[in-house]
């Protein structure tokens, strides 16, 4: 039996087929594009478990003739255009809903016709919203308010994702997360912005001022090693009591912690305002508060293993080992 990830090469997606091919799975890694060198390099001691398959997920026949021969057991749906920046909205409407919901829905039918056990669908943070306090935490039912494409197709897709499993006798689950960063966060075809993190670290490691603001407050970030390691445990479960869970640190993190963060990993580093043109780097909150991880750690016993100090440092190290420097 195999476990299919869409979105394999991806930020989210190579860490999860990373995860899954350790902890003993056959994987079979699905996306738009061959993998590139730092995917290879990335999991050059597993490729053995890992079958890399090409499809664009909005083509229905191409899916199902990249998947045939494969007993799926469990599907991991990462896939998904990220734009959250309103001029990349703008511009690429149309394409973010067809990615973004036909993209679910064709998923969901390779689901249904392989008689998958399991259906893991990587939702976000977005669902719930801006404009909220930034100190009350958000519970997994707590009212959402999505105001952002991104954001409403992920909603919408949990939706569908939830009915096509009552329908189809398919267990599912949605994973709500929120600010991952760490290895292989890339510019890709449905990855253009990049996170402050990312660009935080590329400085530090070309011995560049890093640019964080004097005050204010972040997100709630999460190591991609944390977010991988809670989708293994929800697609490994032998029983789910939710259809939604969120994933997440939980808490918010200062800038002032970051600063901290960055000294503790490089002691040199050199913690600069930032400068003209470069005000995004204030900061990256959400508009909102953390996710409150309640669920997920009293229904699966899960819990992130990074604290902020460790991410940083160990997601600066893997850059300089990859000589990932852009």
């Amino acid at each position: 039996m195999a476990t299919l990830v869409t979105g394999g090469n991806g930020f989210i997606g190579s860490n999860v087929v990373k995860l899954l091919a350790e902890r003993g799975h056959q994987v079979i890694s699905l996306d738009i594009a061959e993998p590139d060198n730092l995917v290879h390099r990335y999991l050059e001691p597993l490729i053995y478990r890992v079958v890399w398959v090409q499809a664009d997920i909005l083509d229905a026949a191409a899916l199902e003739r990249a998947v045939t021969g494969y007993r799926l057991d469990r599907i991991v749906h990462a896939a998904v255009y990220t734009a959250v920046q309103e001029d990349l909205e703008r511009a690429e409407s149309r394409r973010i809903i067809d990615i973004n919901l036909v993209g679910t829905a064709n998923l969901l039918e390779v689901a249904r016709k392989s008689s998958a056990r399991r259906f893991v669908y990587i939702s976000s943070g977005g669902v719930y919203g801006t404009g909220r306090s930034p100190s009350e935490p958000l519970k997994e039912d707590t009212p959402l308010d999505p105001d952002s494409l991104y954001g409403i197709t992920k909603y919408a897709s949990e939706l569908i994702t939830r009915r096509y499993g009552a329908l189809h006798r398919l267990e599912t689950a949605s994973i709500r997360l929120s600010g991952p960063y760490g290895p292989m966060e890339r510019v890709t075809g449905h990855r253009a912005a990049m996170s402050s993190m990312y660009h935080w670290t590329a400085q530090a490691v070309r011995g560049e001022p890093v640019e964080i603001a004097p005050r204010g407050t972040s997100g709630d970030l999460t190591y991609v090693l944390d977010i991988a390691n809670g989708i293994a445990t929800i697609l490994d479960a032998p029983a789910l009591h939710y259809r939604v869970y969120n994933l997440s640190s939980g808490r918010i993190v200062s800038l002032g912690e970051l600063r901290e963060a960055f000294r503790a990993a490089v002691p040199a580093v050199k913690i600069a305002l930032p400068s003209p043109g470069r005000e995004d780097a204030t900061g990256f909150g959400y508009g909102r508060g953390p996710l409150d991880t309640t669920r997920i750690r009293t229904d699966l016993g899960f819990a992130p293993r990074y604290d902020l100090a460790s991410g940083v440092r160990e997601y600066i190290n893997w850059r300089r080992a990859n000589e990932f420097l852009a």
